[in-house]
């Protein structure tokens, strides 16, 4: 590569032309040609982040940056061209020319970090949900993206499937009326969500593995001692790092009723807990959450409520079940209406079904008015995007916004059994100011989302 880029510069100085590789032709305005691969980096290459890179091989992957050695060795080992960091400040210093896209594949809490310094440098980014650790962070990114006019997609794959697509004609087709209450969410991965088990394992001292920059990997958050508990999966059970069950599923969840009846933000939140004391847990996630969205009426919809269930609180079996052996879907949502209900799964997975299930004998498909996504790939609906210089499907103010639905419901259950008001134009809790301290995060000394 050196002496590729050696080359290409002494050309450009003895006869005032560039030679550039084919597969990375730009047009004069430095965009992507249509014939021509989007240059990728990535912040987090292993895990989710190795997957989603699985969605972008047919682009140019240019560089990978990510703090655990370990866990990035498979990309490490799939792209081997490209330049490898564990600082993305010195990766955009050193090859930033060199970068059209990015992936931001890290734990939550530095999710807002890495992006905005991706968007300053003008940058398109696709970042994995939840958007951000805080709303204050969410609200920043969506700001910064408008601003920088960078094409964004939020990681909820599920939004790229025709499952989506289809929930969504079959509400606007009057199938179920007007919705009047969603029951929806998760049972899945109980013992990574809820920690508190291994509450009283933090006085032991443990050391950083050689693999890991564990100062990195804490990025803009006030320093703590590592703890094996935290790592590859488990921080996801952290409110310090992750977002709990809640923040990781209501992006795939709530998706389709987002959608098809065009939801702003909640007016009002409530949490009921199980085995669950704020004061003692503060760092942790309930075994069992019930949480309560009370919406305003919409242009397509009357006021109505979403109720979220994850862990010990399932979702509850409709009326119409009763005397079958049906069962209630355990990750995804029932949506009743004023004339039926439809159930769903998540991720594009289980299909919608009209119930009762006798319902499922006369369906007739809605016409299809909303354009597929080839395959229903997200990733290359964001970079399919790039290359048409138009809006992909979850953006920020779209995916952002669900992502911020899943924060509230964290700080919710921060202050459980509390009915909290919520002003979104404001950005603030109109009746709780312990409430609203968590709107915003408190970073290290030096660190700002500015």
């Amino acid at each position: 590569m050196q002496r590729r880029s050696f080359l290409s510069k002494s050309a450009t100085a003895a006869f005032g032309f560039q030679i550039v590789p084919s597969h990375v032709v730009r047009a004069q305005d430095g965009k992507p040609t249509p014939n021509s691969k989007i240059r990728v980096a990535a912040i987090g290459c292993g895990g989710q982040g190795g997957s989603d890179l699985g969605g972008m091989t047919d682009e140019a992957i240019v560089g990978l940056c990510d703090v655990d050695k370990k866990r990035a060795e498979g990309s490490f080992k799939k792209f081997t061209d490209a330049k490898r960091f564990t600082d993305y400040k010195e990766m955009f210093a050193k090859i930033g020319d060199d970068i059209d896209a990015v992936l931001v594949a890290t734990p939550d809490h530095t999710h807002a970090v890495a992006v905005l310094e991706a968007i300053k440098h003008g940058k398109h980014v696709y970042c994995e949900k939840p958007l951000a650790h805080t709303v204050a962070e969410v609200r920043a990114m969506r700001k910064a993206a408008k601003e920088k006019k960078v094409i964004t997609q939020v990681g909820n794959q599920g939004h790229s499937s025709d499952h989506i697509r289809l929930f969504c004609e079959m509400v606007w087709d009057g199938m179920i009326g007007e919705i009047t209450e969603v029951h929806a969410g998760c049972d899945a991965f109980k013992n990574v969500y809820c920690q508190i088990s291994k509450a009283g394992e933090f006085q032991q001292k443990h050391e950083v593995p050689e693999n890991l920059d564990w100062n990195r990997w804490l990025g803009p958050l006030p320093d703590r001692p590592y703890h094996p508990n935290y790592l590859p999966f488990n921080w996801r059970g952290y409110s310090a790092f992750g977002s709990g069950c809640i923040g990781d599923w209501v992006c795939h969840v709530l998706d389709p009723t987002f959608w098809a009846l065009g939801l702003g933000m909640p007016t009002a939140i409530t949490a009921e807990t199980k085995g669950y004391d704020p004061k003692i847990h503060s760092e942790f996630y309930p075994a069992g959450v019930k949480i309560t969205f009370e919406f305003a009426a919409t242009e397509k919809n009357g006021p109505m409520k979403i109720i979220w269930h994850d862990g010990e609180h399932g979702i509850p079996r409709p009326k119409v079940f009763e005397g079958t052996d049906r069962k209630v879907v355990g990750t995804g949502a029932v949506v009743h209406g004023t004339e039926g209900a439809i159930m769903h799964g998540s991720h594009g997975a289980g299909g919608c079904r009209l119930i009762p299930e006798e319902r499922m004998k006369d369906f007739k498909r809605p016409p299809e008015t909303i354009a597929r996504v080839p395959g229903g790939q997200h990733q290359k609906d964001w970079l399919s995007a790039i290359r048409e210089g138009k809006e992909a499907g979850s953006n920020f103010e779209y995916g952002g916004a669900l992502s911020e639905i899943g924060l509230l419901g964290m700080i919710a259950i921060q202050r459980s059994g509390k009915r909290l008001e919520w002003d979104a134009d404001a950005m603030k809790f109109t009746n709780d100011a312990l409430a609203n301290a968590m709107v915003t995060t408190r970073f290290r000394e030096g660190v700002s989302l500015t």
